[in-house]
């Protein structure tokens, strides 16, 4: 994602990110939370926070805490002093300080082991820390920003992280929405990405054919932002054609669409008979009805591609659309 670009959207829910980014960025805060699934931009709305801040001018530690070993985490987080541990051959300040008057960003903070989330908890309720093997502590003034995919609230329930960190944490919160959630937005970042991705390889790819828009809306896009990103970017370099086809998209998207709407269906049903008194003729000319109708919507009335996305012959779905009466 670029940076440079901002947080790209329409949605409502969007706009009100960049409400709550303004807020906090301008705020004294000293602790932010970001919640959203893995690919929403988490990352960039922490960078944003710190470049709409007072503290944009200096720096911003970008840190993942499930990418460092328990081991080293509070080595790397608060530095040591020379002879602190075998290896401590001069003293090292660690990423806290050296985050001095900015941001220091700690994504997936749930993987931080329970004995770091006491000292982090330390850190930011006194603004000092202490390296390893000092006895003196070090001021600092940082603002910390923290990023998680889980719900930290049931990580709290299960033990596995710290009740007083999660409400120190908790003050400010952003909710980042999955993709899925986001309406049209997908059709805004889809030509965002096409532009970057002209410039990028000297070519022009216009846009998305009409089996393609319908594809992108029903999709559930699990990896949110970064799997659209990335996915357009592959078709840019493994295709040719300049307009995006149903036959460059990965056969996954597909069936996943399939197996996702099979399991709505089914959820519907179940639904309807734990109502009791089933009637199993309207029940099933219903569930057919409803079915022809949704895939004569997503292919704009065409009954040639709705019969072949039914597995049927123009023939036989426009003999079965007769006998549910479907004139």
């Amino acid at each position: 994602m670029a940076y440079e670009a901002g947080l790209i959207g329409e949605h409502a829910s969007i706009l009100e990110v960049r409400r709550l980014i303004e807020r906090v960025a301008r705020s004294a805060a000293r602790a932010v939370l970001i919640y959203g699934e893995t690919g929403t931009g988490k990352g960039l709305i922490a960078r944003l926070v710190h470049q709409q801040s007072p503290r944009s001018t200096q720096e911003f530690i970008d840190v993942n805490c499930a990418a460092i070993p328990d081991q080293l985490l509070e080595s790397e987080l608060f530095g040591h002093e020379k002879g602190a541990f075998t290896g401590a051959i001069s003293r090292k300040p660690g990423l806290i300080e050296a985050a001095n008057g900015g941001s220091i960003f700690l994504d997936e903070i749930r993987d931080m082991n329970l004995v770091m989330q006491a000292k982090l908890l330390t850190v930011l309720d006194t603004q000092r820390l202490r390296r390893v093997g000092a006895i003196d502590p070090v001021e600092v003034d940082v603002r910390f920003i923290a990023a998680t995919n889980r719900i930290l609230l049931s990580e709290v329930n299960a033990g596995r992280f710290r009740e007083d960190l999660y409400y120190r944490l908790q003050v400010v919160a952003i909710n980042v929405p999955p993709l899925r959630e986001r309406g049209d937005d997908i059709f805004v970042l889809t030509e965002h990405f096409l532009r970057r991705l002209s410039s990028r390889y000297g070519r022009v790819i216009r846009g998305l054919d009409n089996d393609v828009i319908d594809v992108f809306r029903r999709y559930r896009w699990p990896g949110n932002v970064r799997e659209l990103e990335n996915l357009l970017e592959r078709i840019f370099i493994l295709e040719d054609e300049n307009t995006i086809m149903l036959k460059h998209l990965p056969v996954r998207i597909l069936r996943d669409i399939k197996e996702g709407e099979k399991a709505g269906q089914l959820s519907e049903i179940g639904e309807t008979i734990a109502k009791g008194n089933v009637d199993y003729y309207e029940a099933t000319t219903a569930f057919q009805i409803k079915l022809i109708r949704q895939t004569l919507a997503a292919t704009n009335g065409s009954l040639t591609e709705a019969a072949a996305r039914l597995g049927l012959s123009r023939h036989a779905l426009r003999h079965q659309m007769l006998k549910l009466d479907m004139t």
